[in-house]
């Protein structure tokens, strides 16, 4: 397939020259391909829509689009569909298994270029990320003003997040408010060979990571307990939820690196899994969802108490200003969660 990609030039790729930012947009793509892409007569490279064969220089603002040939991929399960939106930002659904950015293996068939190429916004940025195989809500920005606004004061627009997943077993706490360290540790202290595997470390070691979790239901399938669990979010450490959930001895199924020593995840790097693989992970992907998410309302007119409740179990005097939160969910739980009933 012919894959056509682009880009808004950031103020940090501002004043850098055409191929310059190109050159790591696809690693694997040498600088001699880019050049004949440059100077080739199909005009595969564009700024602003006009066709471009020199290397020239760029600015904050501009938009970058190339076009690359008899391109091909993996393929991944490509139906986002927007979940809330307002003029800044949006709430989508991403699918288990689809990269939210670029990795080693899709460039053109992520999250973000998707949206690039089918929503409304073409110049789409993440405002924070979800794993590979988790599904649910994800925030984007609708332009990378926007992204630059928001990114670095996530807490003042972010008041909960809370995830659904289904564990192996049945925890002996209903509730448990787990706070602990959190970080990686090399295979000499005590590691595994997976270098992205997080560790619940001794208190000063790690980043402190603390997540709510209750437990909704628990049932029996094929002689096993399984049990549906909800975690709200009060840190976003690197797989957070899962490393906690795997130490407390409830691993997450379907994960390739907390259950099963990480088996399947290592073999993946070198090889396919096969059916045999996923029979005993049991499914495809892990099941985690990113279910809720709150938002303080920054686009809301406050109103005060008194005209909000009447002044009816107003807490404090109806002279405090106050407005509605967004409460944004996602239902659309991916296939695989359906074989355990919950």
């Amino acid at each position: 397939m012919n894959a056509t990609f682009s880009f808004t030039v950031s103020l940090k790729q501002a004043n850098s020259h055409l191929l310059a930012c190109l050159l790591p947009a696809i690693p694997y793509l040498p600088p001699d391909q880019w050049q004949a892409l440059l100077l080739g007569v199909k005009g595969d490279i564009k700024v602003d829509g006009v066709i471009v064969r020199d290397d020239v220089l760029l600015f904050a603002g501009q938009v970058v689009s190339y076009t690359l040939h008899h391109y091909e991929e993996a393929e991944v399960d490509d139906a986002w569909s927007r979940v809330w939106s307002n003029d800044e930002i949006a709430a989508v659904h991403k699918p288990a298994n689809l990269p939210v950015n670029r990795t080693t293996r899709n460039v053109y068939n992520t999250l973000i270029q998707l949206l690039r190429r089918e929503s409304p916004w073409p110049d789409a940025h993440l405002l924070h990320r979800l794993d590979l195989e988790t599904s649910g809500l994800i925030l984007i920005a609708h332009s990378n003003a926007v992204a630059r606004q928001y990114q670095s004061k996530l807490e003042h627009l972010i008041k909960r997040k809370i995830y659904r997943t289904i564990v192996v077993g049945k925890p002996d706490w209903e509730i448990k408010d787990f706070i602990c360290d959190l970080g990686t540790l090399d295979k000499a202290q005590g590691g595994s060979e997976i270098r992205s595997q997080m560790h619940v470390l001794p208190k000063g070691e790690g980043k402190e990571s603390r997540t709510l979790f209750k437990v909704l239901a628990t049932k029996n399938k094929d002689s096993m307990d399984y049990s549906l669990v909800e975690c709200e979010l009060f840190t976003g450490r690197k797989h957070q939820i899962r490393a906690q959930l795997a130490y407390l001895g409830h691993a997450i199924v379907g994960d390739k690196i907390y259950r099963n020593g990480g088996e399947f995840y290592l073999k993946r790097i070198e090889k396919t899994l096969t059916a045999a693989d996923y029979k005993k992970l049991l499914t495809p992907h892990h099941l985690l969802h990113a279910y809720e998410i709150h938002l303080f309302n920054r686009w809301q007119t406050a109103t005060t108490h008194g005209e909000v409740c009447d002044g009816k179990e107003c807490h404090g005097g109806c002279g405090l200003s106050k407005t509605e939160d967004i409460i944004i969910r996602d239902d659309d739980f991916p296939e695989s969660w359906q074989a355990f009933d919950f």
